[in-house]
């Protein structure tokens, strides 16, 4: 008795069954380069998008330059696919904030994130 079947296909072969949650990597990579819109009050901005060789190029500025870069392959593809110049879309903001906050601690800078609210509110409002 055996607990092998022959079901036509060899062990490896492209038919394997794979996992649903499981999403394969892009063949191109995918860089994007925002803007940060804090000194003038505004959201961040999409400066900078690509595939293939521009997103190595993106990203051969950044190193160059001494930008931070961050990798999110995911968030990388939904920013891509925004215009230039065009502010991040409310659903990928908390995702934004949370690397544009990791860059300023990589950079020794103060996080705009961390703000304190009701700093200048007296004790006897905020109850």
């Amino acid at each position: 008795m055996s607990d092998e079947f022959d079901d036509g296909f060899k062990k490896g072969d492209k038919n394997d069954l794979k996992p649903l949650n499981i999403k394969e990597k892009p063949d191109r990579l995918t860089a994007v380069a925002l803007k940060d819109g804090s000194e003038k009050g505004d959201i961040p901005v999409i400066s900078a998008a690509g595939r293939g060789k521009i997103a190595e190029q993106i990203l051969q500025l950044a190193y160059d330059n001494d930008i931070k870069v961050r990798s999110d392959a995911d968030l990388a593809e939904i920013l891509a696919k925004i215009e230039l110049e065009s502010p991040i879309p409310g659903e990928a903001f908390m995702a934004v904030a949370e690397i544009l906050s990791y860059v300023y601690r990589a950079n020794g800078e103060p996080n705009p994130f961390d703000a304190v609210l009701y700093e200048d509110a007296p004790k006897d409002d905020m109850d």
